[in-house]
């Protein structure tokens, strides 16, 4: 068989010149026997090789009883893991290899290694700093949906040599690099990250984060969570925008998050998401990463409003996201599509319990963050609302959904009588999305409860024109679908959001 620098079998890689074998892009520990094994195995291309023939190889010129190449062999197979199978034994004669070979390194969609940052310095202290962002940021990245990234102590061999881009994508088997930069003077530190596509050169994406080194910790963690927000969006356009004749599953799924992570909901925009994940299941119909994403954009165009099917909407994604839990219960994504139809339900204390469980699994989920203190709002504790939208504003400053953090924020304070402070991030919320409806109805109680009548007529017919349904046609109506969370939290909208809505002109 042709002897080709790099091969390829199932999850693992062999570059036979670097003798090393790499499975999901990480080392395999195999030793300079087992690798000379597996070679040889190899090269016969599913032919058997006799035991004699492997221990000469092995072996050469050595004596060396048949017990030590059942030890080689059981090595080998311990090293390949689930894929022990692909070393078959023929009774008698000797082992072959059943892997399927491929020529050449195969390169995941969304793959990515995290060059140690550079700390420009003599500071010790600073390079532990620099240290731990990249550790940080690897561990992150790792726990996005379909991502596959380098680990730390691979990735620290190429420390230094951020300009070898295309070489580096070459050894490591990855489409994109992260490098950057640490600097401190004086009481600032500053962060500075390149996104690089391997296979061009080019720089697809650069920030710089600033900020006051009184607590480097507290400091790794935010800059390190606003660079992984960033980056998850920033990936998955830059997948999108690589031309595909033939889209396969994992194409629509990138072509629906590009919809979601680049645009404020629309009608128009959940109807596209949703057709492109139902595309993505009749191609793959038992996928469980498909039926989390379809329920989670199923509850949430029901959540905002923009949906007149709201009740089969949530039925649907409840049963979805069910399935998915069922089958993947580890994955942050399940979770997250249950949390949606949970609070879609308007079943907060529950949805707080998944909300929770994905940020154990991925801390850095935005929306997740901002969502749980939504709920905890309505579940009575409002104290933790504003606090949790302010986070997820800072890790995503330019979020398409950014809107709902606002409308969240002046939500709140709404319900604690602060007008004056609701009134400025309600009317952020309807600037960021000017099509949703209830921004639009909270100012319009605003402006009545602050006496400007008009303004606040023109906010609620606003109101009912974005709406799907008829619930500002009257304050019964709106009760009746709600939510209003616990007791506590009802009498509050009663004596702010409500009493505001009647001065506006909508009838009990």
């Amino acid at each position: 068989m042709r002897q080709d620098e790099t091969l390829t079998f199932g999850r693992f890689e062999l570059r036979r010149r670097r003798r090393e074998l790499l499975a999901d892009g990480e080392p395999v520990e195999l030793g300079s026997r087992g690798f000379d094994m597996l070679l040889a195995l190899i090269d016969a291309g599913g032919a058997v090789v006799a035991k004699s023939e492997l221990m000469d190889l092995v072996w050469p010129g050595t004596a060396v009883e048949e017990n030590n190449l059942s030890v080689q062999i059981h090595t080998l197979r311990r090293a390949l893991g689930q894929d022990r199978r692909m070393i078959v034994t023929v009774a008698g004669r000797g082992y072959r290899f059943a892997g399927e070979l491929r020529a050449g390194s195969s390169v995941p969609r969304l793959s990515i290694v995290v060059l140690p940052f550079t700390s420009w310095g003599d500071d010790r202290e600073q390079q532990h700093f620099a240290d731990g962002i990249t550790e940080d940021l690897t561990t992150d990245l790792s726990r996005l949906a379909d991502m596959t990234v380098i680990s730390r102590n691979t990735a620290f061999r190429y420390r230094n040599r951020l300009t070898e881009t295309k070489l580096i994508g070459r050894e490591l088997g990855v489409r994109y690099v992260l490098g950057g930069s640490v600097q401190r003077s004086g009481n600032r530190v500053r962060v500075s990250a390149q996104l690089i596509d391997a296979e061009t050169d080019a720089i697809l994406w650069a920030d710089r984060l600033e900020s006051d080194a009184d607590d480097l910790f507290a400091i790794q963690n935010e800059i390190t969570g606003r660079i992984g927000v960033a980056l998850n969006a920033e990936l998955i356009g830059a997948e999108v925008n690589r031309s595909t004749d033939q889209p396969d599953v994992l194409d629509y799924i990138l072509r629906a998050r590009a919809l979601y992570l680049g645009n404020a909901p629309t009608r128009s925009i959940y109807a596209q998401q949703i057709a492109l994940y139902e595309r993505a299941l009749e191609l793959d119909p038992g996928s469980r990463k498909v039926q989390g994403f379809l329920a989670w954009q199923l509850a949430a165009r029901a959540l905002d409003l923009m949906t007149d099917s709201a009740n089969s909407d949530i039925a649907l994604a409840e049963t979805l996201a069910n399935r998915a839990l069922t089958t993947v219960p580890t994955t942050a994504l399940a979770h997250f599509a249950k949390a949606q139809v949970l609070r879609a339900q308007q079943r907060f204390e529950q949805a707080i319990a998944e909300y929770e469980t994905v940020l154990s699994l991925n801390r850095n989920w935005v929306e997740a963050i901002a969502a749980l203190g939504h709920c905890k709002l309505m579940a009575g504790s409002i104290e933790e609302a504003i606090a949790a939208q302010e986070r997820a504003i800072r890790l995503s400053p330019r979020d398409p959904k950014i809107w709902s953090y606002y409308f969240w924020t002046g939500q709140a304070h709404l319900l604690q009588s602060r007008v004056d402070e609701a009134i400025p991030w309600l009317e952020k919320s309807c600037s960021a999305n000017p099509e949703h409806p209830l921004p639009h109805a909270y100012l319009a109680s605003a402006h009545a409860l602050k006496g400007a009548g008009e303004r606040a007529a023109v906010e609620l017919e606003q109101a009912r024109k974005l709406c799907a349904d008829d619930r500002y046609s009257s304050i019964a109506r709106l009760k009746a679908v709600g939510p209003f969370g616990t007791p506590k939290i009802s009498a509050l909208f009663e004596a702010t959001y409500l009493i505001g809505l009647r001065k506006a002109g909508l009838p009990d």
